[in-house]
Formats: structure tokens, sequence, C-alpha cells
């Protein structure tokens, strides 16, 4: 049964979820930065439009909510979580929002989100 569970949420190519929200988040030189709360799926191309990141807070209290292309995640087998090649200044300046108030993900805030980490957004 438990090869049967793994075929469910992860395979050679893909990962559910579920196994992603709440994974570590770092930068390049080991620093935790936060984890991954969600990811938000375009409905009409299943394109993952960005994962959530929060960020910042003590304890999680305070923390805010940071899109983070998809694309700027790379996985780290070593660290068990994400690595981002993003220093915490160009986080904190980043585009963001409360965990109760997600904005539109329409095409100009798209724009703003990926031209932040200095990537180029092509809705699918």
């Amino acid at each position: 049964m438990a090869d049967q569970d793994i075929a469910h949420t992860e395979t050679a190519s893909l990962i559910s979820s579920d196994k992603v929200e709440g994974t570590p988040v770092y930068n390049g030189e080991g620093e935790r930065l936060g984890s991954i709360s969600s990811l938000m799926v375009n409905k009409r191309s299943g394109h993952v439009e960005y994962a959530v990141l929060t960020f910042g807070g003590v304890l999680g209290l305070g923390a805010d909510h940071y899109p983070l292309p998809w694309e700027s995640l790379i996985y780290d087998t070593r660290l068990e979580g994400y690595v981002v090649n993003i220093d915490r200044e160009t986080i904190k300046s980043a585009p963001h929002f409360e965990p109760a108030a997600a904005p539109d993900f329409d095409h100009a805030y798209a724009q703003s989100v990926y031209g932040h980490y200095g990537l180029t957004y092509s809705a699918l």
C-alpha cells in the first residue's frame, strides 16, 4: 500500500501540491527565508502561476505572502527545500499581500511580480 500512496503524491516528474505546501525556501547562502503556503494554478492552462512564500513576522505572526514565480524555485534534496537566487532585501521589496487579501493575478500584476525577480511573464 505504501508504494501506491507514493504514486499519488510524487513521481519522478510530478509532485502533489500538499507535499509542496509547508516546504521551506532558502536563499543561495542556505538562509531560510520562509515556506511555501500554497500554489496558485491557472484554471485554464493548468500552469502554476506562482508559489506563495510566507515570509516575515515572528513565529508566523505578522507574516505576509509573497508570490514567487514557480520557475524561480529549485528543489534541493540536501536541504529538503526550495532554493531561490533571491536575497532578503529583494523579497522585502517585492509585491506582497496579507494572507486574507490575495490580489487578482491579472496580466499587469503578473508582469510586476515576474519583473521584480528579473523574469518575463508569459501567459500560457
